[in-house]
């Protein structure tokens, strides 16, 4: 069965980059900000970049933030992605406090000079992972390198829903996060090399279920 897989489409977002890859890997990939589209797809992503009240802006402009909800809602599989894994959170401080997806509980922050030799973080960082059995890191191996490009970082309100952590100069952050359908990462697998290859053949595997 080749699977359908929706990129939500909301003028913000690494959408090309993301659907070849997807192509790469046999799926199906549709850019799209069509809820009947969306609502017949084996699998959904939301990707991320930019400013996180532009982003909500752009959400609710589109109609879309009733449409995740109800994607989360019927628990289909969903991959955040960078900006997108911020989204899924209750509010961000970036330019003024602006509300979130609230899905997870917790707030964005941004990068602290005083912890931190550089705002944003763009590069490869290690991620450590705390349940190394969940679907998502398998035939991953601890401690891998994924590639980042962030000044903002998640902090789950509670620590169940942090899948992986990594360090950043002397702040510790939640660099994967998940509840009940959701996965996300605030890496970029499409730019990650194998282990970002990994994860999407991971994600699709789950979708098949």
């Amino acid at each position: 069965m080749t699977l359908k897989i929706a990129i939500i489409d909301y003028e913000m977002g690494n959408l090309n980059s993301i659907s070849k890859l997807l192509n790469h890997l046999n799926a199906i990939s549709v850019i799209t900000s069509d809820p009947d589209i969306i609502f017949s797809s084996d699998g959904v992503i939301l990707p991320g970049v930019g400013a996180f009240g532009d982003a909500m802006k752009h959400l609710g402009e589109k109609g879309l933030i009733s449409v995740i909800n109800q994607v989360i809602k019927d628990k289909m599989p969903l991959l955040a992605i960078c900006l997108g894994l911020q989204l899924l959170f209750s509010e961000s401080q970036e330019y003024g406090v602006s509300k979130g997806l609230n899905f997870i509980s917790g707030t964005v922050s941004k990068f602290d000079k005083k912890y931190v030799k550089k705002i944003p973080q763009i590069g490869w960082n290690s991620v450590e992972f705390k349940d190394l059995n969940h679907y998502l890191i398998q035939n991953i191996s601890n401690n891998s390198y994924f590639y980042f490009n962030h000044s903002f970082y998640a902090n789950p309100s509670n620590n169940s829903n942090i899948l992986a952590t990594t360090r950043y100069g002397n702040i510790e952050f939640a660099s994967m996060v998940f509840k009940d359908s959701i996965v996300a990462t605030q890496f970029h697998p499409e730019k990650s090399g194998k282990n970002g290859i990994s994860i999407y053949k991971n994600f699709l595997k789950n979708c098949r279920k």
